[in-house]
């Protein structure tokens, strides 16, 4: 990250100066009530979608959650946080997501330990929602766990220290936030979308901990199954791998997603064979066989169910409108 931007996050705020002292954290500046849930309202501007703030050192900040989805980015140092019963280390260059039902505690964090936080609203992921599309289901589902605050994903931490692409948007994002660039919602709604797709183009950067009796690291296998090759995808090996039952793991994929495997593997090769029709000269019967589809007739029948239309009526079309 640009040297102006870490020094902008590392200087100590009044607050911090304050904790260096031997004062106690003042709850009051996140939340109000007995409970400690922060409070988008204490922290965005009336309007604001999406907003950024230094994490506050020099203080273990104690368990708490928070009515906003929560990413944090790691700029030097490191921090430790408590989710669950697990402790999740954030190196230099990492990301961590949180959603709305996301409980933690932070230990303390010291002077070269500089982390940036975004405050975001969940309306702010639509158009990220928009730019992932239909066929992408293991960013629907990564995407739809953090703006519905789903239990079965409570946070994601993405190790992304390598990935030059990830560290520039977030640059990006965080000179945009920290200077108030007239008119930048749409731009970092934008930075955000093609964030979260470099995140789904490198999905084995996401790590998800195994708490017991939670699925989501299960489900989250299965879908990366269907997304790594949709054509030989296979429900069983992904039980095998994970010593689990196949009926075990079609529940909880059932539940996590509202469809089975099969109903998801074949909404994967039914998008990517409308998607090779239109950007590849192979035959009808060459993508179906491409996506895992040995019997033309059956890809023919399926297809049109699904679109309205057969794979050879979608080609003519495109072919004339091209015309």
């Amino acid at each position: 990250m640009d040297p102006a931007i870490i020094h902008a996050l590392a200087r100590i705020t009044p607050e911090e100066q304050r904790l260096r002292d031997g004062e106690a954290l003042d709850r009051t500046l996140y939340a109000t009530g007995h409970g400690f849930e922060i409070e988008a309202a204490k922290l965005l501007r009336q309007g604001q979608l999406i907003t950024i703030r230094p994490h506050t050192r020099f203080v273990a900040f104690p368990r708490h959650s928070h009515d906003y989805v929560e990413i944090m980015y790691m700029c030097t140092g490191q921090t430790t946080h408590l989710i669950g019963g697990s402790p999740v280390h954030l190196q230099a260059g990492e990301l961590l997501f949180l959603n709305q039902r996301a409980s933690h505690a932070i230990q303390r964090a010291e002077v070269g330990d500089v982390a940036v936080n975004f405050i975001i609203l969940p309306q702010f992921f639509d158009f990220a929602f928009q730019i992932v599309g239909t066929s992408n289901l293991l960013g629907r589902f990564l995407l739809g766990t953090l703006k519905t605050g789903s239990s079965e994903i409570t946070h994601l931490l993405c190790h992304t220290a390598d990935l030059l692409p990830v560290q520039n948007l977030v640059e990006s994002m965080v000179w945009s936030l920290l200077n108030n660039e007239p008119g930048a919602r749409r731009a970092n709604q934008m930075r955000m979308a093609l964030l979260l797709l470099d995140l789904l183009d490198h999905h084995d950067c996401i790590e998800v901990q195994r708490e017991p009796g939670q699925g989501s690291p299960l489900v989250l296998a299965a879908l990366r199954e269907i997304e790594d090759d949709c054509r030989d995808a296979s429900l069983s090996r992904v039980a095998e791998t994970f010593h689990v039952s196949l009926p075990y793991l079609s529940a909880l994929i059932r539940r996590a997603t509202g469809s089975t495997f099969k109903e998801l593997l074949q909404q994967k090769r039914l998008d990517r064979a409308q998607q090779m029709l239109r950007t590849t000269p192979l035959s009808v019967q060459a993508v179906a066989e491409a996506v895992g589809y040995e019997t033309t007739s059956y890809f023919y029948s399926i297809y049109k169910k699904q679109f309205g239309i057969t794979p050879k009526e979608y080609r003519d079309r495109l072919c004339n409108s091209d015309k």
